[in-house]
Formats: C-alpha cells, structure tokens, sequence
C-alpha cells in the first residue's frame, strides 16, 4: 500500500538519523501480552521434567510486561504492570526510563518513539497525547512520534526483545510475580540484562479528555500532512 510504503520510507530514514545524532534519544517502546501466573506448561524446554498443569484457569492473577528498548545503545528497560495497562502507564514508563538515563545524554533536545497503533498510545488517544505535551513541556524536550503501520509491529526493534524473552522464560513455570521479575532480570539481549521494575500502580481505565479540551491539545500537535496518525511532531512551550 502507498501509505505503508510512506511510513517506512519516513523511519528508515529517521530512526538512523536519531540514533546517530547527540542531540535524540530513540525508543521503542511497546506491550507484551499479558503473563498468567500459575504452575501453567507454557510450551518451552527444560533440562529436567517440570510438572505443570495443562490449561490456563481464568482466575488466575495476571502480569503484564511494559518494554522500552534504547536501539543505538542496545538497553532494555522492563516494567511489570499487574492491572490495566492504559494511556497512563505508557506514559509512565516513557517518562520514567527518561528520567533513569537523562544525566548520561545532557545535549538530547528530542526523542524519537517508535511505537504501534494501539489502542491506549495511538495519536489519537487523548490521554496518551495529553501526557506526551505534558513530558514535552516539563523536560523541555520534542518529542517525535514514529508509528508502525497495522500489521508491520514486528519491525518495532521492542519486539525482538519479547521474543528472546519468551524463550528464555519458557521452561520454567511462572508462578509468582518473583519468579517472573528474577527470571527477565536474567536474561540478555545483544549481551545486556535489562533493567527490570515493578510497577506497583494500579491505573485507572477509561481516562479520556473531553472533546474541547482536545480540541485544545491538538493546537500543539504538528502532524505530517500525508501521514497525519503516524508522524507527528510534540514542541516545548517556552519556560
């Protein structure tokens, strides 16, 4: 399709030139599907036999993986949510890993995300694109979304990290928040073990602007004319 072709042509060159230049920070972030907690086979091998019970039960407490992956340095940075994962914990964890590496990169004036459609992050979700002014305005910083087309989330570098964490993880049994916390903290990708947290909010579904007041935020949003849901620029206002 035209359009897809567009939006792929836009990341190849930008996600490069992110990660080359000083003065952006790329990343890409996304959510893996949420993790049953139980003695529940998963599939996976292992050097001994685990017993495990055949089939999921839909009592069982759930976690879900939050992930931004740092691609020019290879850093991964996992957030485990036990409730809803919504507008505001994406957000959170943007922030957050913001925070964590911000005194290494004092000369970084935007950061680039690449990020899926989704239903709580897309350009269109008003508390997500609220939260991002709100990011852009605190740390005076622009802030450039990248979108991957429906169906291409695969290409999001995030996601290659899900995989080799769903091999690492799929032997054994999952059956306390603990053991999945232990189990992601100990596994590499491209020879780094990522920073794992545990996030212990519980976020509020459902949370959403009124139509005037978006009216109002999408006065700061720049969206590239032909691809206005896929690239879209955030810009400081001025302390």
């Amino acid at each position: 399709m035209p359009e897809t072709d567009a939006i792929f042509e836009r990341l190849a060159e930008r996600n490069p030139a992110a990660d080359a230049d000083p003065t952006s920070l790329r990343m890409s972030v996304d959510a893996k599907a949420r993790v049953a907690l139980g003695c529940f086979s998963r599939g996976g091998r292992s050097r001994v036999p685990v017993p495990a019970l055949d089939h999921d039960f839909r009592t069982a407490p759930t976690v879900t993986p939050l992930g931004v992956f740092l691609p020019a340095l290879n850093e991964t940075y996992l957030y485990f949510v036990q409730g809803p994962v919504t507008a505001d914990a994406l957000a959170d964890v943007i922030e957050r890993t913001g925070q964590q590496v911000a005194p290494r990169f004092p000369r970084v004036q935007t950061v680039l995300l690449n990020l899926d459609n989704g239903p709580e992050n897309h350009s269109r979700r008003t508390q997500f694109m609220q939260r991002l002014t709100e990011f852009v305005d605190t740390y005076q910083l622009t802030v450039q979304l990248a979108y991957y087309p429906p169906y291409h989330s695969k290409y999001n570098p995030i996601e290659r990290v899900w995989g080799v964490l769903e091999q690492h993880w799929n032997g054994s049994l999952l059956d306390s928040l603990g053991t999945v916390l232990a189990l992601a903290s100990t596994m590499t990708y491209r020879q780094l073990s990522p920073i794992v947290h545990h996030v212990q909010r519980t976020y509020a579904k459902g949370v959403k602007l009124t139509a005037k007041a978006m009216a109002a935020l999408e006065a700061r949003l720049e969206r590239e004319s032909d691809l206005e849901k896929y690239c879209v620029r955030i810009v400081p206002l001025s302390i």
